[in-house]
């Protein structure tokens, strides 16, 4: 029985994500390896989907066991995770409280538009209470958070609090494990092994549920987390911390002590792209027609592109990029791309 099978599940997604064969990047890379990814983009109807929707699956029936009123979260004023939690508020009947923190030391010239735009407009859209605090970027647990909850609860309301990227929640690390056991089931299907598995990592819990899933099969080593918080002594301890305590929530008997973070593609800070990112996100667009954002997947592409360069991987190998969304975003940088 898949260890999972003893936890509550919620479905918001389509089903299994779907898994893309990169050949033009490949080509264009020199053909050293066979690029593939799973498109965590493209995984549910529900506003621009994403990483975080696969987590709340898990999140939601603890929400619904109780009577809540409201769902609480927080982020930056781009943040995917606040998006996905109006989103999912809006699928379950509840309402949603975002807290948007400042954590982005915003271009001048995208001041003027970069708290309309892209995912906080989308949030607007869909009814959510959005809260703009102008404190700057942590991934631990933020005093605004707390303020936003006890001013609910003050109004009377029942608040279910979801911290940043679901990440320090109890079950923060289970939707990436189910992300595990249908890649090995898609493997299966596409008699295809991969190698080793590329993804982003700033709060944690999607890098650390992709590592507890690959440890149930012995495969937790074939996992590189690529940082894009500019803090990364603080997003290894984080992750470290979701991968054994969702270990133990699934009752593996394993302790990892260590995993590889690659943390040289995320300057100049926590929310802006350097010139490599942007590089990056114009090679992947018109080389394979897909979109990643400046934040999190420009980064994530840009260390896989230069892991491929400098030889990191075995001739041959079957390399699998894990697309986790965020382009939503990309209208609060166009600055960029002009």
């Amino acid at each position: 029985m898949p260890l999972l099978d003893k936890f509550a599940k919620y479905p918001l997604l389509f089903g299994p994500s779907p898994i893309s064969k990169f050949d033009n990047l490949s080509k264009a890379l020199g053909k050293k390896v066979n690029i593939f990814a799973k498109r965590e983009d493209r995984n549910s109807g529900l506003a621009f989907a994403g990483n975080k929707l696969r987590k709340f699956e898990y999140i939601v029936p603890d929400i619904l066991a109780g009577d809540y009123t409201h769902i609480v979260s927080i982020g930056g004023i781009q943040s995917n995770q606040t998006l996905m939690t109006v989103a999912t508020a809006c699928k379950i009947g509840l309402k949603a409280v975002t807290v948007q923190e400042n954590w982005v030391p915003i271009p001048e010239a995208e001041k003027a538009t970069y708290d309309k735009v892209g995912n906080i407009e989308a949030s607007r859209i869909m009814g959510g209470d959005v809260r703009l605090v102008p404190d700057g970027f942590d991934i631990g647990l933020r005093k605004s958070f707390q303020d936003a909850i006890d001013d609910l609860k003050a109004q009377g309301f029942k608040p279910y609090p979801v911290p940043a990227g679901c990440s320090e929640h109890k079950y923060g690390g289970l939707g990436f494990v189910g992300f595990v056991d249908e890649l090995i089931e898609q493997e299966k299907q596409l008699g295809v092994k991969f190698d080793k598995v590329v993804v982003c990592c700033v709060t944690g819990s999607s890098a650390a549920g992709i590592i507890s899933g690959m440890a149930q099969y012995g495969r937790e080593k074939d996992v590189i987390a690529i940082d894009a918080s500019f803090t990364p002594e603080k997003t290894k301890e984080q992750t470290l911390r979701i991968v054994n305590n969702t270990n133990k929530l699934l009752g593996l008997d394993k302790t990892i002590d260590d995993f590889q973070l690659d943390t040289r593609f995320a300057h100049p800070c926590y929310g802006l792209p350097n010139e490599g990112t942007i590089e990056a996100i114009k090679f992947v667009g018109r080389t394979e027609g897909v979109l990643t954002d400046p934040v999190y997947e420009g980064k994530s592409i840009q260390g896989l592109i230069q892991l491929v360069k400098e030889g990191a991987f075995e001739e041959g190998s079957n390399v699998l990029y894990v697309h986790l969304g965020g382009a939503s975003a990309l209208s609060a940088y166009s600055s960029y791309f002009k």
